[in-house]
């Protein structure tokens, strides 16, 4: 071996060892597992026998009070349980948000499911229950109220969904809730009062809702508005005078299930909206106090708007006041399958903002009971202000036994087709026709005059309803020899059922009843406020 090798061979275990110490001096020491966060918790609050220096962590050591619920920041998945048959008074505004397939609820507690839902009351406050920038939350078996001194300046609401400069804010539910007795002034835009609000606000950044859902809760004695959302993220082409400098649509947005009753202004109104259904609501007294203008279902700045299976009645005053409503910016929006009665301010207004694009709008299949207007220009159906370009009426039966109303009026700039709907008066003196600008087609008039002369094809006959003054919607249905049965003319709508859930005939009938001859008198099923609701109307197509 040479001399170098040896060298070389000498010098390798203090190299090796070298090298070895200094890998682990650079490896980092072990050290031991975090701890995993804790799971979501469960928060309880019973404001009658709780303590607010209890953790809330289990039902017998409940908190006490709403601003100590209030106080903490809540994390993904998380629960905020209200004992059954308690009152809690003040604003629940709770601050964290959850993720998704992880909200955050605030719901009830009990074993004894029928005692009272937990009540919130606000006592005037801006609103009794505040979700105020968070997202992913669910809201359910609560009862709000917000009562305070009467007032003509304060905003309130019982529950009030607000974004400011947020974003798009994600999922938001709402069952099972009662919200009631919210005085609140008479403020419909931006800042509403109301029963159960969303409202995206700012000016900064752009903001909206995705994902919310308003099921299965009723409001009642409220002002102003019932269900309602509102945005001042609203201009764009087909509203270019409208707030904020961008367009922010609430999408995918669901009311339904809902009862709302005696409301100061309107029942339920979405505005700010693309792709919203709002079905199987029922709507019983609105307008009742406010100095605006209301309806009871209706839209603005919004599209692709579908209301279906909805029951509106008892609107208040003919400052519109009527059950539906074409207002400003709505394209494309589609009414279908509703049924409305006893409106002081009639079944429909068509009614375009200035300067706003409303286009390719449908009115079909619905039902119009003794609904009336007797303040001019207006009439059981209204087309007065701007001009809402393609506007499509066809398939509705619309009956009265109202004296002094006008069955349609026109002193707008016309554009509605009217196609395949019955108007029948059975009210002294009769429910004539004030509109020589719109279109008729196929119609059938009985008690309303002369039929309007754009109609080459009118039916003028007894249409021989099964009730010989209708009462509610079983009542017109056509008996066998019906001038309106097979009278029709075929509409390409994709549509295969009637209200009734009768398949389309073809050639169709003329109205709401697609059925065929039926014998005198109606099936066994309810005409009472609510019927909608608890059963729906149009059953074969009913929505899942």
């Amino acid at each position: 071996m040479s001399r170098h090798a040896t060298r070389l061979t000498r010098t390798l275990p203090l190299t090796t060892f070298t090298v070895a110490l200094a890998l682990a001096l650079l490896t980092p020491t072990p050290t031991p597992a975090q701890a995993a966060a804790p799971p979501p918790a469960t928060y309880y609050v019973d404001c009658r026998a709780g303590n607010d220096n209890n953790a809330g962590t289990d039902p017998a050591h409940p908190l006490r009070t709403l601003a100590k619920a209030s106080a903490r920041t809540y994390r993904p998945g998380e629960r905020i349980l209200f004992e059954r048959g308690t009152t809690c008074t003040g604003t629940f505004a709770p601050k964290g948000s959850g993720t998704p397939g992880a909200p955050i609820a605030a719901g009830a507690y009990g074993t004894d499911t029928g005692t009272a839902k937990p009540h919130i009351e606000g006592n005037g406050a801006r609103a009794a229950v505040l979700l105020d920038n968070v997202q992913q939350w669910e809201l359910h078996d609560l009862d709000v109220s917000n009562t305070g001194p009467a007032t003509t300046t304060a905003r309130r609401a019982g529950i009030l969904v607000r974004l400011t400069d947020f974003g798009t804010g994600h999922h938001y539910a709402v069952r099972d809730v009662d919200v009631h007795d919210v005085n609140g002034a008479d403020f419909k835009d931006p800042d509403p009062s109301g029963g159960i609000l969303f409202a995206a606000q700012g000016t900064v950044t752009p903001t909206g809702f995705d994902d919310v859902t308003v099921s299965g809760s009723t409001v009642n004695h409220v002002d102003r508005t019932g269900i309602g959302t509102s945005s001042t993220w609203g201009r764009r082409p087909e509203h270019p005078q409208g707030p904020g400098t961008t367009f922010v649509p609430i999408t995918g947005l669901r009311i339904e299930n809902n009862r709302v009753a005696d409301t100061g202004g309107d029942g339920i109104v979405i505005q700010n909206a693309d792709g919203a259904l709002a079905e199987h609501n029922t709507v019983d007294g609105f307008n009742a106090r406010s100095a605006g203008y209301n309806a009871g279902l209706w839209a603005w700045n919004s599209d692709h708007v579908r209301y279906q299976y909805n029951e509106v009645s008892h609107g208040h005053g003919t400052r519109d006041s009527m059950a539906f409503d074409i207002d400003g910016g709505n394209n494309g929006n589609v009414y279908q399958y509703n049924y409305s009665h006893d409106n002081e301010g009639g079944f429909l207004l068509v009614c375009n903002g200035g300067g706003m694009t409303s286009a390719d709008n449908v009115v079909r299949h619905n039902i119009s009971v003794n609904d009336r207007n007797r303040s001019a220009p207006y009439g059981i159906v209204s087309v007065v202000c701007g001009a809402s370009t393609r506007t499509q009426v066809y398939d509705n039966t619309v009956v009265t036994n109202q004296s002094g109303t006008a069955m349609v009026s026109d002193n707008g700039p016309g554009n509605v087709t009217f196609r395949n709907n019955v108007f029948v008066s059975s009210a002294p003196g009769g429910a004539p026709f004030a509109d020589p600008r719109n279109t008729y087609d196929h119609n059938l008039y009985r008690g309303v005059g002369a039929a309007p002369a754009s109609d080459h094809s009118p039916v003028t006959a007894d249409p021989a309803f099964t009730a010989p003054v209708p009462a509610g919607p079983y009542d017109v249905q056509l008996r066998s020899g019906s001038p309106a049965l097979r009278a029709g003319v075929p509409i390409a709508d994709g549509v295969t059922r009637d209200w009734f859930g009768n398949a389309v005939a073809s050639p169709p009938n003329i109205g709401a009843y697609q059925g065929p001859g039926a014998a005198p008198g109606h099936p066994g099923h309810s005409d009472q406020p609510g019927h909608s609701a608890s059963y729906g109307y149009g059953t074969g197509l009913r929505a899942s």
